[in-house]
């Protein structure tokens, strides 16, 4: 979402969604649950995180699974993860004693042994104590080559919006009247030591409707802020631009992107910097005409990569250029300097098949390495530019089993990557590897739980419309396949976000070690096989999506792994919105749902924070949309007069991506109508949830406690009925009461 008009013409879209969000929450009665920060609505949201914590949380049972996950998010013993800085090895670290973090550094040589000695840089506990405040750890931008001086991101809360504050890496000490930019959606970034990009909050006229940057400035140090010259400004309906200066030597190139919509930007070359390279005379003109910018002109759905000599195309749909037709999930390159210079001359790098997608790429200082999935497994492959074109080779000692990653140390003067590698049921490993050489293991996760106990596979369910549909299943070896086990189902299905294994010591010790199954799905929206399957779930066929998912539910059931009662699900954010599906859709295939900070009044989303940055997705409900938008929207789709499986809401009120009245709302609705259902609103977090490991070990706690207590029940005599069935006997008895 990093890569992302009139000002007055903005401002009366705003003012018109605002009549139309009053008309709107006229007809909700929950709408003043919209209320943030209100007293009134954090007294309901206290009275209810009080019940939800007396149910949950009271037993000692709880507070030993607390204990033991917050010990594994501590853990000294897990891989401290770094980013090459000038000549050192930067960390971002938490654990008990540092409970918001460090920023610390070290030598690759201290790094390569067991018990590295750290300096620590940045003390971020010490800095909330010393300023009275709560600050979450966003990221720091260093500048090349000297690397001397820092942009560092602090968030209040961990929200979205965030402060930007320059710091000096040889002081260890933020610069003293130095660049500041407020808190708000946007960023800075580096020019040279006395100049920036500042794409922010400028006042009335200035965010887009999804509340990020429309205008960027270049802003000179010593100068206020405001007084930064324009760049360039979006138009009514963007959903974010920004700048950026590309510092690869010899490279020096600036950039605006505009983006308009999720898979719609244009990207433009600053004709200060490098447009005068290019060969021919098309690049200047077309600057001038563009004022100063000149657009790479490649298709707004391509997501576009510039490095040194070449211009990398990842294709979402169909590219005619130069005489060629190159298909959806393709990546191609051509030579920069040629391409703006109206050259069309491809070749093709990667071309996906009906299995296989791109996962990913890295540049390293003389080659690109390709991460492609085959069935959702990784496979890397290196390729070469040379005079005769691109070579290909295998890349040696690549894991082959498990999720592996890979991305270059320092791009700028190395052909060395980092490798990981993980899987449900092995510790993750950090390695380097010069390419062509056999990798180092540097680092390895401790085993958080006994894994030897299980057992991972994938398994294919079919879909309602026939489709093939993956999903990775980790089961007790002994599993008796009588439908009793508790199972937890895991999805997301949007954003061409994949699913891949990976090692979660909270999931294992919470979830695996009880002797509870997990699965894992590829449903389509996903990214697993690449734009098709995102673009297959898209707007009108959202239904899709929740198709495929209820088809793992019943495939896991037709297997005699679990049952309805023993079924749960839990997701998060889109994966919320699956969940409110799965739960108004489909209740009668699930015995406990957790729904963690959820998109759900589909109709009111694009008004909310930054909903209005969606609509790409999901449609525009103030249009014709709704038709088919309305189809899932589970805050419209509860029927009161229905029965729901046991329930759980987790959100934040910090999160300033997706409103917390999405959830707040939809328990407001089923407790109204006497639903079997709970609500925790973290108070810190942002989307995230959680502002530290004492908060993350709390809300997986409760999920996790939640999903055993619910599932792990022996049925009282209803057999593998569904939960809904059982609570309709439950209802019909002569005690008369509710489950």
């Amino acid at each position: 979402m990093s890569q992302l008009s009139s000002a007055c013409l903005i401002a009366g879209l705003a003012i018109a969604a605002g009549a139309s969000a009053q008309a709107q929450a006229v007809d909700d009665p929950h709408a003043w649950l919209e209320d943030v920060s209100g007293e009134k609505s954090l007294d309901w949201v206290k009275a209810r995180n009080a019940k939800a914590e007396a149910e949950i949380a009271g037993s000692g049972e709880f507070k030993s699974l607390e204990a033991e996950i917050r010990a594994i998010l501590d853990s000294d013993a897990k891989i401290p993860g770094v980013q090459k800085i000038g000549d050192h090895y930067y960390n971002f670290w938490k654990d008990k004693q540092h409970e918001r973090g460090l920023w610390r550094r070290t030598t690759l040589d201290e790094y390569r042994k067991p018990q590295p000695k750290w300096e620590t840089v940045l003390d971020l506990d010490a800095l909330n104590k010393a300023e009275g405040a709560k600050w979450v750890w966003h990221g720091a931008d260093c500048l090349r080559p000297a690397y001397e001086r820092c942009l560092i991101a602090l968030s209040p809360g961990g929200s979205d919006a965030d402060v930007t504050r320059e710091f000096d890496l040889t002081t260890k000490q933020f610069v003293q009247d130095g660049f500041f930019r407020p808190e708000a959606k946007g960023g800075l970034g580096w020019i040279d030591r006395d100049t920036v990009y500042v794409y922010t909050d400028f006042g009335p006229g200035s965010l887009t409707s999804s509340g990020y940057p429309n205008i960027v400035k270049q802003w000179k140090r010593g100068t206020p802020m405001a007084s930064a010259t324009p760049v360039y400004e979006g138009k009514p309906g963007d959903m974010y631009i920004a700048a950026s200066r590309d510092h690869t030597p010899g490279y020096e190139r600036d950039f605006v992107n505009r983006t308009i919509a999720f898979w719609n930007d244009e990207l433009y070359l600053r004709d200060a910097h490098g447009c005068a390279r290019a060969a021919g005379a098309g690049c200047a003109g077309a600057a001038n005409k563009a004022g100063g910018l000149v657009k790479v002109d490649a298709p707004n759905s391509a997501q576009k990569g510039v490095h040194k000599d070449w211009l990398l195309l990842e294709l979402r749909d169909p590219y005619t250029a130069g005489g060629k037709t190159y298909g959806p999930g393709s990546l191609i390159a051509a030579n920069f300097d040629e391409f703006m210079a109206g050259k069309r001359e491809f070749s093709v790098l990667f071309e996906p098949t009906d299995t296989s997608s791109l996962a990913g790429y890295t540049w390293t200082k003389d080659h690109l390495v390709l991460n492609v999935m085959e069935d959702v497994k990784n496979r890397l492959s290196v390729l070469t530019p040379g005079k005769d074109g691109w070579a290909k080779a295998a890349f040696v000692g690549a894991p082959t089993i498990g999720t592996v990653g890979v991305d270059a140390v320092d791009a700028d003067d190395s052909n060395a990557v980092w490798l990981t590698a993980t899987d449900f049921l092995t510790p993750t490993t950090l390695a380097i590897a010069g390419l062509g050489q056999q990798p180092e293991v540097l680092k390895t996760n401790p085993a958080f739980f006994d894994g030897a106990m299980h057992v991972m596979e994938q398994h294919f369910a079919t879909s309602k419309d026939g489709t093939r549909v993956p999903y990775f299943l980790v089961r007790p070896k002994d599993l008796a396949f009588d439908g009793k086990a508790p199972t937890l189902l895991y999805g997301y299905g949007g954003f061409t976000v994949s699913m891949t294994p990976s090692y979660s010591g909270s999931i294992g010790k919470a979830w695996l070690e009880k002797g509870g199954v997990y699965a894992l799905a590829n449903i389509r929206g996903g990214g697993e096989y690449g734009p098709r399957w995102h673009q297959a779930a898209l707007k009108a066929n959202r239904h899709k999506a929740y198709e495929d998912f209820a088809a793992i539910a019943d495939d896991l059931v037709v297997r005699k792994i679990t049952s309805p009662r023993h079924l749960g699900t839990m997701g998060g954010s889109n994966g919320g919105l699956l969940m409110g599906n799965m739960l108004t859709q489909y209740p009668d295939k699930f015995g406990a749902i957790v729904v963690q900070v959820p998109l759900l009044d589909m109709k009111r989303y694009s008004h909310l924070l930054a909903g209005a940055s969606w609509m790409a997705e999901y449609g525009d409900p103030d249009t014709s949309d709704w038709e088919f938008i309305k189809g899932f929207s589970p805050y419209h789709l509860f029927d009161a007069k229905k029965d729901y499986p046991a329930t759980l809401f987790t959100t934040s009120t910090k999160d300033d991506r997706v409103h917390p009245a999405h959830a707040r709302k939809m328990m407001a609705l089923m407790e109204a109508a006497g639903k079997d259902v709970r609500y925790y609103e973290n108070i810190e977090g942002g989307h995230g949830g959680a502002a530290n490991n004492a908060q993350s070990a709390h809300m997986n706690a409760l999920s996790y406690s939640f999903l055993w207590q619910q599932l792990s029940k022996s049925g009282s005599g209803s057999g593998d009925a569904g939960p809904v069935e059982s609570r309709r006997k439950a209802r019909g008895s002569a005690s008369g009461s509710r489950l």
